[in-house]
């Protein structure tokens, strides 16, 4: 039980993280704000990043391209955490406004 607190807790981070990027891509949708240039929709998750305090992802990680004359914002990242001695955790996170 023990071990399994020690993994959540080394884990929790990373996956708070992903729901706080995961939160500022729907908000950016919901209000809009896909409309503008890649430059903008870079800055505006930039000033959004600044509220969430977010480490892993910034503006210029996005990749945004249109598909079907949609705009779709993706963020993909991977993190090592490190667990205990030489064994650490390797998780990739990929967000994405596409439907």
């Amino acid at each position: 039980l023990a071990f399994a607190g020690l993994f959540a807790a080394k884990l929790m981070p990373s996956y708070l993280e992903y729901f706080a990027v995961q939160k500022i891509i729907k908000a950016m949708e919901t209000n809009g704000e896909f409309k503008g240039s890649v430059a903008e929709i870079r800055k505006t998750f930039n000033k959004r990043n600044v509220v969430e305090n977010i480490q892993v992802v910034t503006g210029e990680d996005l990749d945004v391209s249109k598909e079907g004359g949609e705009v779709v914002v993706t963020a993909t990242w991977s993190v090592k955490v490190p667990m205990v001695y030489n064994f650490s955790a390797c998780l990739d996170f990929s967000v994405t406004n596409a439907k």
